[in-house]
């Protein structure tokens, strides 16, 4: 069976309009009426040379993937959506609600209304291997290509307006490289016009990725998944943490920051016992104190009864951010979950089919547009 590539694999239609001598302006309008019109036929798409469509319809199709399952949570502000790939693998996507109407932001009342944040998936699987995430027991599958990671947000455009979008589903980002940039560099383009500073892309900590990352992609949001103070114990949690040693990762971060002058964002996963004691909060604090940075700490989420980690107290988690902001003064927050109850919240995406159906994604405690002030 033929294997066609997505019109949203940018690189690819842009290289076969380059070829046939067809002008890569098309590209936009191509893009746009294929997301007003998501079953549509190449054929009907107005106004293209006429060579363009006998290109199109050999090598292309709309969309290369298909929304196979729709889940949402009792509580209605968040929904899963588990995508089919052309190749039969499966990912998720998780849509997350917020209305910056309810409640206050710095002792004031917050501006604006409802929008939306999108979790979205970089690989099918991953070969990170974290101990506390259900996406490691997978194993590495394969990357998506830059169509397939733009194809989530077209997807999820048709279930709300999306405004963020936050690289914390399957799979480690900067692994993807490539198709990573070329789908941000889609998505910030026509007809999507998301902003990079709404765009947040989360890593383990790929040094030599994060090294190129400012010069690739200025403007957007870097996340690290920290996850601990001290080499030893990343090591435990993280098997990765061996390639990508403590001190070096610090290193290529305050290059990162010196060069985009702009806040890192440092996700801490709450383990009871291993990373959540006083100690380690006074050794957080001195590592990340000469930088601009926000914590935010992250409850466990349970990814079965065999898991060998358990979820820190409220109070333990309590403690560990008054540590930080007290001692040290940095701005530390803690995750909202949202989405447990479908197997949504951060950690629990993992596809098992198809015995079951379930993913894991990421929640952030509030809009990333808030945590940049």
């Amino acid at each position: 069976m033929a294997t066609y590539r997505s019109v949203f694999d940018a690189a690819e239609l842009r290289a076969q309009f380059n070829d046939a001598g067809i002008n890569t302006k098309f590209t936009a309008s191509i893009w746009k009426y294929v997301l007003q019109n998501p079953g549509c036929n190449l054929d009907e798409i107005p106004d293209l040379p006429s060579s363009a469509y006998p290109l199109l319809r050999s090598r292309f199709k709309p969309l290369t993937s298909t929304v196979h399952s729709v889940f949402h949570s009792t509580d209605g502000v968040t929904t899963k959506l588990l995508i089919r790939l052309q190749n039969g693998a499966f990912v998720e996507a998780v849509i997350m609600k917020y209305d910056t109407r309810l409640g206050k932001y710095g002792g004031k009342p917050r501006l604006g209304g409802p929008r939306s944040t999108l979790c979205i998936s970089s690989q099918v699987g991953c070969k990170m291997g974290c101990k506390f995430c259900a996406t490691g027991t997978m194993g590495f599958k394969n990357n998506l290509t830059s169509g397939e990671i733009v194809e989530q947000l077209v997807h999820a455009s048709h279930f709300t307006s999306i405004r963020n979008v936050v690289f914390m589903g399957m799979g480690e980002p900067l692994n993807n490289y490539t198709a990573l940039v070329e789908a941000i560099h889609a998505m910030t383009g026509s007809p999507f016009q998301l902003s990079p500073k709404r765009i947040t892309v989360s890593t383990v900590g790929i040094i030599h990725a994060i090294n190129k990352l400012h010069g690739d992609l200025p403007g957007l949001n870097l996340a690290v998944s920290l996850h601990a103070p001290v080499q030893e114990i990343r090591c435990q949690i993280m098997p990765s943490a061996r390639a990508f040693p403590l001190e070096k990762l610090m290193t290529a971060l305050q290059t990162y920051q010196k060069n985009s002058q702009q806040k890192i964002f440092i996700e801490y996963i709450m383990l009871d016992g291993m990373n959540d004691e006083e100690q380690h909060a006074h050794l957080l604090g001195k590592l990340l104190e000469t930088f601009q940075v926000v914590v935010n700490l992250i409850p466990f989420n349970p990814i079965g009864s065999s898991s060998q980690f358990r979820t820190s107290s409220d109070q333990k988690v309590s403690e560990f951010q008054k540590i930080l902001r007290g001692t040290y003064n940095i701005r530390t927050t803690i995750r909202k979950q949202m989405g447990q109850d479908i197997s949504g919240a951060c950690g629990q995406l993992v596809v098992n089919l198809p015995a079951k159906r379930t993913c894991e994604n990421t929640s952030l405690i509030t809009d990333i547009e808030d945590l940049r002030i």
